[in-house]
């Protein structure tokens, strides 16, 4: 989506000062803290970062699917105006699968192992949806189709154990896309698909964001995908959004140090024959977290002042949580 066509349209997922914490005995690890960001109908929204940093725990803290020791302690969670923080189980369950979705990393925590396709497909239609078992049939068929599920009438009457993979990831996406929630929420979705079929996954992804408004976020560390998927992006360090905008800016002219290492760390960035940049150092323990900012100890721009913790500002046209942004010169020499 353009950014002059999205100008005037409501945010139908707003994000407020979200914070996630699980408490143990050694201390409060802020998985999520203090993460802010909206959406907008058809939107497309990339969420990266190195493992660790916090993207499944923001997706899982929208969804409700924190559970103890870890639970949401602040900032609200809007869908189209609705704080779903002050809503029970009972009203969250209804909404889940319905108005919004989640695509699992792992597809065995969406399918059950001991029922057919057909029987779980449907259930999720009919828990939604007014319609007759025909009429669902219908649309979980025609969701497998869309994922590129071959035999689909003879797959429905499989069991998940009759699939490999990759088909059980396929089938998952299938279920999300049933009731065209107003937002999915995808963890890796793609990981273990082959480069063929995950094109045509982000193809028909595309497609539904164009044709049904609805939006995404596309948790990912593949920032390829992100390049090639979202309208903007959002990157998180040690549980917080660290620098976010459009993908244009934000990947081809990264202002954060860690952002832009994660760019140069890029195999395709490498030239043939020499090692492979990386970012030195390792991603802080939660629990251990340096005073102000969480990414100093690893970055060649560090002062002084960044014993302070910085907050989120408006630099060249994005968000950014930095003292000393990359400059231009550093961009092109990667």
């Amino acid at each position: 989506m353009s950014e002059t066509a999205s100008k005037g349209m409501d945010d139908i997922l707003t994000i407020e000062h979200l914070q996630t914490h699980f408490t143990s005995r050694s201390g409060v690890v802020k998985a999520v803290d203090d993460v802010s960001f909206s959406l907008q109908p058809g939107q497309i929204m990339g969420l990266v970062g190195e493992s660790g940093s916090g993207k499944s725990m923001t997706g899982y803290s929208i969804m409700g699917l924190i559970d103890a020791p870890g639970q949401v302690v602040g900032g609200r969670i809007l869908l189209r105006g609705q704080d779903l923080r002050s809503l029970g189980p009972e009203a969250m369950r209804r909404i889940r699968g319905d108005r919004i979705a989640m695509i699992f990393q792992d597809p065995m925590m969406t399918l059950n192992p001991v029922l057919r396709i057909d029987t779980q497909m449907t259930e999720a239609v009919l828990a939604h949806r007014d319609v007759g078992r025909n009429a669902a049939l219908a649309m979980a068929r025609d969701a497998l189709v869309r994922v590129g599920i071959a035999s689909p009438d003879e797959r429905l009457n499989a069991y998940p154990h009759q699939f490999s993979g990759g088909m059980r990831q396929r089938v998952a996406i299938a279920i999300a896309l049933l009731n065209a929630p107003d937002v999915i929420i995808c963890d890796e979705p793609t990981t273990a698909l082959d480069v063929t079929i995950q094109g045509q996954i982000l193809y028909e992804m595309q497609k539904l964001c164009r044709e049904s408004n609805t939006a995404l976020i596309w948790i990912t560390h593949d920032l390829s995908v992100i390049a090639g998927l979202a309208d903007t992006v959002s990157v998180m360090y040690a549980g917080r959004i660290v620098e976010s905008g459009t993908v244009a800016r934000v990947l081809g002219q990264p202002r954060h140090p860690y952002t832009h290492g994660l760019i140069a760390s890029a195999p395709s960035r490498n030239m043939r024959g020499r090692p492979l940049r990386q970012i030195p150092g390792a991603t802080p323990s939660l629990l251990n977290l340096p005073s102000g900012c969480a990414f100093r100890s690893r970055c060649a721009h560090a002062t002084e002042v960044c014993g302070q913790t910085p907050e989120l500002r408006e630099v060249d046209a994005r968000a950014l949580r930095c003292f000393h942004p990359v400059t231009d010169t550093e961009i092109e020499a990667v």
